[in-house]
């Protein structure tokens, strides 16, 4: 069982709906993260059109992030799916409390958006397209 010791910001949550009911079919991130004053869970940066590779660029070298991350993908055999992912990134050298608050809120961050392709990574420099597609089981 997880304890949520943070709530989940009420633009948040409509940004979450929008993004997991996005027509475009482009790439696109929500990055979020933890309020450590108010113990929200808020909107960081929204991006549209990126690669997996931009979203590391934008991740802080020492904090974690929440990353909810919509992928179009073209199969070989032409037909066209986008995938949405959740991202947990915590790099090492995280402070502890901060470390305890991202991982005891996850689990609500992800049934809020209610993904079921969820991942773990703990440098951003794993964040490559060649990652995600193994992740996601795209061989083709």
């Amino acid at each position: 069982m997880d304890i949520q010791l943070c709530t989940i910001d009420d633009e948040l949550k409509a940004v979450l709906k929008k993004f997991r009911f996005r027509k475009e079919k482009n790439n696109a991130a929500v990055i979020m993260k933890i309020d450590m004053k108010s113990r929200q869970v808020v909107v960081e940066d929204e991006l549209e059109d990126v690669t997996i590779e931009d979203v590391a660029e934008e991740l802080p070298e020492f904090s974690p992030r929440y990353i909810a991350y919509s992928y179009c993908h073209h199969h070989a055999d032409g037909r066209f799916s986008v995938p949405l992912m959740f991202i947990y990134y915590c790099p090492g050298g995280v402070k502890p409390d901060q470390n305890m608050l991202y991982a005891s809120t996850k689990t609500a961050v992800v049934n809020e958006i209610n993904i079921t392709k969820v991942f773990e990574v703990r440098s951003a420099e794993e964040m490559t397209e060649e990652w995600m597609k193994r992740r996601l089981n795209f061989f083709d």
